[in-house]
C-alpha cells in the first residue's frame, strides 16, 4: 500500500506558517509565545500567537485519530460489526478534526497577511529604527519597573523587577517616544509606575527585524491541505 502522504502535506504547511510568521515578525514561534506570556505583545501579534497554538493543538487531533484508524485497520482486531462501528466513528471524528485544523489555519493566515503587507512596508535603511540600549531597557521596563526619588540626593531611575537601573534621562527619552508611560498619581518617592505603551510593545516585537523577503505563496496542488475540504462520505 502506498504511503498516505497527507501527514507530510500538513507539516510542510504548518512549516509554511511558520515560516511566514518569522520572515515577517523577525522572531520565531516560541520568541512569539514567550513575549505574548509577558503581556508584550500588540494585539494583532498576541492574537496571531493565540491562533498559532489552536492550530498546533488541532494538528494534534488530526494525528490522533489518524493512528487510531492505522491501528484500527491493523489486523489487531477482529474482523466484525463492532470494528466496522470504530472504524465508522473514527473516520468522523477524523474528518472533523481536519475540518476544524482547516478552519485554524485560515484564521492564522487571515491574521498573518496584514502583519506581512506591513513589514514589506518598513522604514528604508537610514531612518530612525530602536537602539540595542532601548530594546533593552524595554525589555526591562516590560517585567515591572518603578521609578522613584533618593530622598536625599533628589536623583530619579528607574528600577526594575528584576533589581537592573535605568537612568532617568534614559526614561525621559522613551517616554518623548511615546513608547513608556508612567503612572504620576503616585508620589515619586513611593514610586510611579512605568509601563510599555501600546507603541512600545509594537517597537518592542518588531526590533532588530531582519530585511527577509516574504516568503512567496505558492498555489496549493489539489487535494492539499489547507485549502482542500477534507472529504465527506
Amino acid at each position: 500500500m502506498p504511503r498516505d502522504p497527507a501527514p507530510a502535506a500538513a507539516r510542510r504547511a504548518l512549516s509554511a506558517l511558520v515560516h511566514r510568521i518569522k520572515a515577517s515578525t523577525g522572531h520565531d514561534v516560541d520568541t512569539l509565545k514567550a513575549h505574548r506570556d509577558r503581556g508584550l505583545l500588540d494585539e494583532t501579534h498576541a492574537r496571531l500567537v493565540d491562533q498559532h497554538r489552536e492550530l498546533t493543538e488541532t494538528e494534534t487531533g488530526v494525528s490522533f485519530y489518524r493512528t487510531l484508524l492505522h491501528r484500527l485497520s491493523s489486523g489487531e482486531f477482529p474482523v466484525d460489526s463492532a470494528l466496522f462501528e470504530r472504524i465508522d466513528r473514527a473516520v468522523g471524528q477524523l474528518q472533523q478534526a481536519a475540518e476544524a485544523r482547516e478552519a485554524a489555519a485560515r484564521r492564522v493566515t487571515a491574521t498573518l497577511e496584514p502583519i506581512e503587507a506591513a513589514a514589506a512596508t518598513r522604514p528604508a535603511a537610514g531612518e530612525r529604527q530602536l537602539s540595542a540600549a532601548d530594546q533593552a531597557a524595554l525589555l526591562t521596563i516590560s517585567g515591572g519597573a518603578k521609578l522613584y526619588e533618593h530622598l536625599l540626593t533628589g536623583r530619579m531611575s528607574v528600577t526594575a523587577a528584576c533589581g537592573s537601573r535605568i537612568p532617568y534621562p534614559e526614561l525621559q527619552r522613551l517616554e518623548d517616544a511615546g513608547l513608556v508611560s508612567r503612572d504620576t498619581s503616585h508620589p515619586v518617592h513611593a514610586g510611579q509606575p512605568v509601563v510599555l505603551t501600546e507603541a512600545g510593545r509594537t517597537a518592542l516585537t518588531t526590533a532588530r527585524r531582519p530585511a527577509t523577503p516574504p516568503v512567496p505563496k505558492t498555489a496549493a496542488r489539489p487535494g492539499a491541505w489547507p485549502t482542500t475540504p477534507a472529504h465527506r462520505r
